[in-house]
């Protein structure tokens, strides 16, 4: 036997082991109150679950488990995405749970598990077979599933007649059936790897096998199909297909609010825990991989545009300016309160600190209060906001902060034009490709900086993405400019258009 197939017997077997320990079959039961729970299970999903798969029911299956499964059962047609972030249990779920409870209520079941390759595809349907030959539940309920002859790596059929295949993605679908039964049921489980992400050509590619070969393998009156991915990239094959078939159901969920961190599956994850992830991996990744908010790279506004260096002393700045975006409240739909502090030396511009972050204007206030007491008194920070429909909120909350922290923010209002805000902070590129704007480099870890960094590179055409950090960066920028002098000139006020590059001759 090769090392590989050593290794997957021995997985499949610790998966026979899984099944069969987490037995609550009651030796007292009556065939009365079988029948009675059996038909329970059928009506409720996670009546089903604790009852079949108290080993994967480590904790109460959540409402957004449930409201999908019911969407799914409902709809013999059905066609969408679980598009959960990591950490939501997709594919117990999908791959798993949510068939053995449509072959309960007595569906034919013909299920088709796809992997990123077939090795994986196989991984991914043992979970099902595995429960299948060892759960004692199952077997209790509806006798014994095992099917000598029918039970291979990559295809089962059990004695109550659901069938399992796996597939590995492109791979070709000549073939697939099983005498007259087609496909009722696909699952693309994960199948986007980042080489593939890699690759526009070839996710078209794979995103047009999906349509027209793998879907229309099920030709009866059951085709569903189930694509199962967290959305951690702007491009991907679920969303090709997403924009292909606008009528496909997008089942959203994110795994945290991030701006009070709670769980969305509260009973299963601490409300520290997605804090402690965002420590662990940052900001950008975690929301990624857990939010469905992917990173953006950047073609205007670009990572090799940024230059990080050691920050001056704050002393040697000719002026500084503290810019806040305000935002009305924090809540995860809402706008950033961004809040932009940026000194002028000689002639660049020194981003000295950020704050980027869906809170309260409270929140946003309390930073500014705490950084102007902690400068030296030879420091001073010119406070400016962007005036709003609602000022007489803005200044009843700066009031109240003011009073709170003992402290003077001497913060001034600034009307902004509201039309052409897109070209409004375009005008920073050129900043950024002269090299006239540096970062204080204490700021490459900081998760409002990232966050900063993540608005700034998604501004392009059409962009849909937060864009309160770039913009409080133009508002900034441009109460800055007004103290740049250029040596020798009749006019000292230079404006973006007009600056050199640094190491142009003066």
């Amino acid at each position: 036997m090769k090392k590989t197939d050593k290794a997957a017997l021995e997985r499949y077997k610790k998966k026979l082991q899984l099944s069969r320990s987490f037995s609550n079959v009651n030796p007292f039961e009556t065939e009365k109150e079988k029948r009675e729970a059996i038909e329970m299970a059928k009506k409720s999903f996670s009546f089903m679950v604790k009852r079949y798969f108290p080993h994967y029911a480590s904790a109460e299956t959540p409402d957004f488990h449930i409201d999908f499964a019911n969407k799914v059962k409902k709809d013999k047609t059905f066609k969408g995405f679980a598009q959960w972030g990591r950490a939501s249990a997709k594919s117990v779920v999908n791959c798993v749970l949510i068939p053995f409870w449509l072959w309960i209520n007595e569906e034919p079941i013909y299920l088709v598990v796809v992997g990123n390759n077939a090795d994986r595809g196989k991984q991914l349907l043992e979970d099902i077979r595995a429960e299948f030959e060892s759960n004692p539940q199952i077997i209790n309920d509806f006798g014994e599933q095992y099917n000598q002859g029918s039970w291979e790596d990559g295809f089962f059929i059990t004695k109550g007649g659901f069938i399992g295949q796996s597939l590995g993605m492109g791979q070709s679908v000549r073939g697939l059936r099983v005498k007259n039964k087609r496909p009722t049921h696909i699952v693309p489980d994960d199948i986007e790897t980042k080489d593939l992400n890699a690759n526009p050509v070839r996710q078209l590619k794979m995103a047009r096998w999906i349509e027209r070969d793998l879907i229309p393998t099920m030709d009866g009156g059951i085709r569903r199909y189930i694509h199962s991915n967290n959305k951690f990239a702007h491009k991907m094959v679920q969303t090709i297909l997403q924009e292909i078939h606008p009528d496909w159901v997008i089942h959203q969920v994110n795994s945290y609010d991030p701006v009070t961190f709670e769980p969305t599956w509260w009973q299963k994850y601490s409300s520290d825990y997605f804090r402690q992830m965002e420590k662990e991996i940052g900001a950008l990744a975690a929301r990624a991989e857990f939010n469905n908010e992917p990173h953006v790279e950047g073609t205007i506004f670009k990572a090799e545009d940024i230059q990080y260096a050691p920050l001056p002393k704050l002393n040697t700045f000719k002026i500084i300016f503290g810019y806040w975006d305000v935002a009305y409240s924090g809540t995860q739909s809402s706008d950033y309160n961004a809040i932009v502090v940026q000194g002028l030396k000689d002639r660049d511009f020194w981003e000295i600190d950020c704050f980027v972050q869906q809170c309260k204007m409270s929140a946003a206030l309390a930073y500014m209060c705490q950084f102007q007491l902690s400068l030296p008194d030879t420091v001073v920070v010119h406070w400016v906001f962007e005036s709003q429909f609602w000022n007489d909120a803005v200044e009843s909350a700066i009031r109240d902060a003011e009073r709170l922290f003992n402290c003077r923010l001497n913060i001034i209002k600034r009307d902004r034009p509201r039309a052409a805000k897109y070209d409004r902070m375009l005008q920073l590129q050129p900043y950024y490709q002269n090299g006239r704007f540096y970062y204080n480099e204490k700021l490459k870890h900081k998760k409002d900086h990232q966050v900063a960094m993540a608005q700034l590179f998604g501004i392009e055409p059409g962009y849909n993405t937060k864009d309160d950090y770039p913009d409080a960066k133009k508002g900034v920028t441009d109460e800055c400019e007004k103290y740049v002098t250029f040596a020798g000139s009749e006019n000292s006020n230079y404006k973006s258009g007009q600056m050199r590059p640094k190491n142009e001759r003066i």
